[in-house]
């Protein structure tokens, strides 16, 4: 395991642990960019680092501005790990909820690489439900709106992003397919 690997398990689990379901989800999430990060070679530890810390931007010592991947984000950059950084802010179509919430600054604080790791985490994060369980994206994002509601930023944003989440999946499906990771298909 790498030191990064290491310390992004530990951090989630300090941050993540006590919001219960939450972090079941986020053990989840790591344990599939587990399963897959072999398909990105010398960039496996950074997938499995940003799976186990996607979400800690709802912890509330970190939660300044509400909006979770751009917490996450600030907090992963002032701990030195920008790559991650730019990962955990994009996740699971962030920069559209970004847009609708009106954080114009957004993706110029931090920039969207459009990479197949950027595929790969939105993968593992909408392909696990928030109990841990392997899902679809589309009861993923029917669950999420739901939840959040659909007329709110983070319930369009997902509905907006539906078609973006399954090129992510496919694109992402192919790429462990070619480096012989056979995955149960979601």
């Amino acid at each position: 395991m790498s030191d990064l690997v290491g310390w992004s398990i530990g951090t989630a689990e300090q941050f993540m642990a006590p919001l219960g379901r939450r972090w079941m989800h986020v053990q989840a999430v790591g344990r599939l960019a587990s399963e897959i990060g072999p398909a990105f070679g010398n960039l496996e530890h950074v997938l499995i680092a940003s799976a186990y810390l996607h979400d800690i931007g709802y912890a509330e010592e970190l939660a300044t501005t509400g909006f979770h991947p751009l917490d996450g984000a600030r907090y992963l950059r002032a701990e030195g790990h920008e790559l991650v950084a730019r990962l955990v802010a994009h996740h699971s179509g962030a920069r559209v909820e970004a847009r609708l919430r009106g954080l114009e600054d957004f993706e110029t604080e931090f920039p969207f690489q459009a990479s197949a790791l950027d595929d790969a985490l939105t993968f593992c994060d909408l392909t696990t439900s928030p109990a841990g369980e392997r899902v679809s994206i589309d009861d993923r994002v029917d669950e999420i709106a739901e939840r959040y509601g659909v007329g709110s930023p983070r319930g369009r944003a997902m509905l907006h992003s539906l078609d973006d989440f399954h090129r992510a999946r496919l694109a992402t499906l192919k790429h462990a397919s070619e480096a012989g990771i056979r995955l149960k298909d979601c």
